[in-house]
C-alpha cells in the first residue's frame, strides 16, 4: 500500500502523523486497501525505487499510527 501523498521517508510519515495530519492510503494494484486493521506501507512511489516499509493501522480509512 502506499500513503496519498508521496513520502520520501517513513521518518516523514511518522513526523506527519506525530503532527496530526491526515494520512490516507491506497492500493496501486487490483486489490482495493482496507478501511480498517493493519497494512503494509511502502514509498517512495513508484517507477521510483521503494527505500522505506512501514506497518501501519488504519481506522476509518485514516492512518492512525505506524511501526
Amino acid at each position: 500500500m502506499y500513503t496519498d501523498k508521496n513520502f520520501k521517508s517513513g521518518a516523514e510519515v511518522k513526523r506527519a502523523l506525530k503532527a496530526g495530519e491526515t494520512i490516507r492510503c491506497h492500493s496501486p494494484g487490483p486489490f482495493p486497501c482496507p478501511t480498517n486493521g493493519t497494512i503494509s506501507l511502502e514509498g517512495p512511489h513508484y517507477p521510483k525505487p521503494h527505500s522505506w516499509y512501514l506497518q501501519g493501522t488504519l481506522r476509518d480509512g485514516v492512518l492512525v499510527s505506524v511501526k
